[in-house]
């Protein structure tokens, strides 16, 4: 990887490498899922397993216009679909985008597919959705200022914008250490990026078949979404899924922020 690789591309040959290793987030939700979410019993994640609350959805999604945003895989798009919404799921893999389109395929749902850059919503009109939906997808993307523009843009007023992020202090470890022996030896400085490695580890086992990942800071995730225009209303935090840091502090951070 050099200075003038194109992210983009390379992490959506990366992310179709993870829907054929069998990564959890490219797992399609089986027709139990989608029959229960008909039924009015339904649930989707912003962050590691946590349900995102449903008073930051409408109250009534039939007929709502979501964007699912970097969120294919099969899961989030899908079961929103199935409660009724509107669903378009924008995603820069394309096998992660078969994943959901096998599954309305599969269950009879209407959902529409997208393959781009979250930092270019141009295929969509200004005001289009009713929420924007934004599972944590950002930690590939290398600048935030443009996603929170195109949201406020996309959206239509009272719209939100649900966010979920990494938090940023994860990246300050030694990955090899916190995740082969638990260990926390303090490395990196914020902002962060994969990239920022010496080429020889970036060509280990470890980062060599990933994604390009990048830390961003608080100040650009929630400061950026402020400075876009949106007015902050919710705010949750959960400890990471599959990381030693969970018994010390958060892992990840959830927003619900809406157009005015």
């Amino acid at each position: 990887m050099t200075g003038s690789m194109d992210p983009v591309a390379y992490n959506r040959a990366a992310w179709d490498r993870e829907v054929d290793s069998g990564n959890e987030w490219t797992r399609p939700v089986g027709p139990e899922v989608i029959a229960k979410a008909r039924a009015g019993e339904w649930s989707v994640v912003l962050i590691g397993y946590e349900p995102t609350p449903r008073d930051w959805f409408p109250a009534d999604l039939a007929g709502s216009a979501i964007l699912c945003l970097a969120s294919g895989g099969g899961q989030q798009g899908p079961v929103l679909a199935a409660a009724g919404a509107i669903v378009t799921v924008l995603d820069n893999s394309p096998k992660q985008l078969e994943r959901d389109e096998s599954v309305a395929a599969r269950d009879g749902l209407l959902l529409r597919t997208v393959l781009g850059d979250m930092r270019d919503l141009s295929a969509f009109g200004d005001e289009s959705f009713d929420v924007v939906f934004n599972p944590v997808s950002n930690v590939f993307c290398p600048d935030l200022e443009p996603v929170w523009r195109e949201c406020f843009r996309v959206l239509r007023p009272a719209g939100a914008l649900l966010a979920g992020f990494l938090n940023p202090d994860l990246f300050i470890f030694d990955v090899e250490a916190l995740d082969e022996r638990g260990e926390f030896i303090v490395r990196h400085r914020i902002p962060f990026s994969t990239l920022d490695l010496p080429e020889e580890e970036r060509q280990r086992e470890l980062w060599a078949d990933g994604p390009i990942e990048y830390s961003h800071t608080m100040t650009g995730q929630v400061g950026g979404q402020l400075a876009a225009g949106f007015v902050l209303t919710g705010f949750v935090e959960a400890p990471h899924h599959a990381d030693a840091t969970a018994a010390y502090m958060p892992g990840y951070f959830a927003t619900r922020a809406v157009k005015p």
